[in-house]
């Protein structure tokens, strides 16, 4: 049984399809299948029922999966502490992003990462909080970028910055209210967000107190909510990192939230407790802090970066 054996059987239970499993470890698919088919001869078990239509793994397979992984988490550990000490930054980044977070940060972010980090491979891809954790917790990921407060066992979250709300208004309404006030907006038309419960929470927080003409409308992106304000009239929340992409007649319709009212959103990294790549954080939020707008970022991360 070899390391590299066990690399395999991970990956033919993550695709559980032998094509891009052979695809994924760099091998070709008879090659795959042939080190699949040695390793369960010398351990006299099957681990994958395989058929013409799928792959799954046996109740002992899934046993010897879940172990393949730690083994293989705590050897690639041996070669992460060679390099933290060595100070090297080398590898590869397999890193995850909130959908309502990455057209805001990602084009930058890989523009500047590639540049500054040429000796990284750079793997990013938008996945929802809830598959992002568990993405983390199976050892996956490195680290994944979402919105804060999403607590869960054996993953440890690291607050990034914080971004405000702003209220996207109709011409129409905010020639009536120069100074926005939610408490005027009674009678309006408020269209939120579909999957962005931190815009949800932001928008119904100063609803609260509206008793007649609510209307509450869905749609699947910012830039929608926008045009459905521009034809419909009412308003929407917008978070602050979205003003670059209005025009600036666009942007005159813009007024930030007063009052006591949740009117921010906080952005945090996620990685496993037991995460040991401390460099490789910090090209993250260096990268980070190369495009941010000012005082965005967390204090603590702008002097001292991450220290685990």
């Amino acid at each position: 049984m070899t390391l590299q054996q066990l690399k395999y059987i991970v990956a033919i239970n993550r695709y559980r399809n032998f094509a891009k499993a052979a695809d994924a470890c760099g091998i070709s698919q008879p090659t795959l299948s042939a080190m699949l088919v040695k390793l369960e001869e010398e351990l006299d078990v099957r681990i994958f029922e395989r058929s013409n239509k799928s792959v799954q793994p046996t109740s002992s397979g899934e046993k010897i999966i879940r172990q393949a992984e730690r083994t293989i988490a705590e050897a690639e550990r041996i070669t992460w502490l060679v390099n933290e000490d060595k100070g090297s930054i080398a590898g590869e980044l397999l890193l995850a992003i909130g959908p309502t977070i990455a057209p805001y940060i990602l084009p930058k972010f890989i523009r500047h990462y590639v540049e500054d980090y040429p000796s990284v491979k750079l793997r990013v891809m938008e996945l929802k909080t809830d598959a992002m954790l568990n993405e983390l917790l199976l050892g996956h990921l490195d680290a994944g970028i979402a919105i804060s407060g999403n607590m869960r066992q054996g993953v440890l979250e690291i607050p990034l910055y914080t971004e405000r709300f702003m209220v996207y208004l109709s011409e129409h309404c905010w020639r009536k209210l120069p100074v926005f006030r939610p408490e005027n907006l009674e009678h309006e038309k408020m269209w939120v967000m579909k999957e962005a419960q931190c815009l949800r929470e932001s928008a119904f927080s100063f609803c609260k107190a509206r008793t007649k003409g609510r209307h509450v409308y869905e749609a699947g992106s910012i830039d929608t909510l926008i045009r459905i304000v521009d034809e419909n009239g009412g308003f929407t929340i917008i978070p602050e990192m979205h003003l670059p992409f209005l025009s600036d007649k666009q942007r005159g319709n813009v007024r930030r939230i007063e009052g006591d009212h949740l009117s921010q959103r906080r952005v945090s990294l996620y990685i496993r407790e037991d995460y040991i790549r401390q460099s490789m954080l910090n090209t993250i939020t260096k990268t980070l802090l190369r495009f941010m707008p000012d005082k965005m970022m967390e204090e603590q991360i702008v002097k001292y970066g991450i220290k685990l």
